[in-house]
């Protein structure tokens, strides 16, 4: 059974992003309550819940996208407040955000090189044959503008670009939304191998059988707040979480 919202996480590895009593607001609305969560190095940590329910809120919050109106958001230990995304992709914390963000009238070759613009290394274009070799549909079409690809292509080109930034922690802002099931499939598919590799990551999903098939640990947001935590297999089996957000 998954256990209270002040569940700490069991792995051994330090951690890496914290969300400490989260609250964020839309004018007199309190959007996000109260959310604390963690995410430790090497894990793979799923957020769940319902459209409307403050998770990509949160995720606004941790990137300095949205002002945060109380608690704080730790990486590497540090405190973020005041800091913008450019200064996040920097340290390594770098987010892929709904609706893909592609740099639709440059080509799949620019926008991976987008990616590493904060580098300044001799390893970039290695970094982008492996890419190639994630996708190898967007190798193909290397030179083709991103605004004519599909949406999956879209998604996998943003998740291309992300990797170039070499992240310490990656975050991922509803990656299935308005995908195909054989695109999902894929998608799924590589969240896994970049997890297998070593990447942390933070997920944000609807999609919660997928979510937390694939996750370490869990949590479940609803109405702004975290109900439930977990171990991502003990939560999927869990009988409150099925029903909601499975059907069952």
């Amino acid at each position: 059974m998954a256990t209270a919202t002040n569940h700490k996480a069991g792995g051994s590895g330090q951690v890496l992003l914290s969300i400490e009593n989260l609250k964020v607001a839309y004018g007199g609305i309190q959007a996000v309550k109260g959310v604390t969560l963690e995410v430790r190095e090497g894990e793979l940590v799923s957020l769940i819940g319902a459209n409307g329910a403050g998770k990509t809120t949160s995720l606004k919050a941790v990137t300095g996208i949205q002002p945060i109106a109380d608690g704080d958001v730790k990486y590497l230990g540090k405190s973020l407040k005041g800091q913008g995304a450019w200064d996040l992709a920097k340290q390594g914390l770098v987010m892929i955000p709904e609706g893909r963000g592609t740099f639709t009238r440059m080509t799949i070759t620019e926008n991976l090189q987008m990616g590493a613009y904060t580098r300044n290394d001799q390893e970039i274009d290695a970094d982008i044959d492996k890419v190639f070799t994630i996708f190898p549909r967007l190798k193909e079409r290397r030179d083709q503008l991103a605004g004519t690809m599909s949406g999956g292509e879209q998604q996998m080109l943003a998740m291309g670009r992300a990797l170039m930034a070499r992240p310490k922690v990656l975050l991922l802002d509803e990656p299935s939304m308005g995908l195909s099931p054989i695109m999902v499939d894929k998608i799924f598919e590589v969240v896994a191998d970049i997890h297998q590799q070593g990447v942390t990551m933070l997920l944000v999903e609807q999609n919660a059988s997928r979510a937390l098939a694939v996750a370490d640990r869990g949590y479940v947001m609803e109405s702004g707040l975290i109900t439930m935590t977990g171990r991502g297999q003990q939560l999927l089996s869990d009988p409150k979480v099925r029903a909601a957000y499975l059907g069952e």
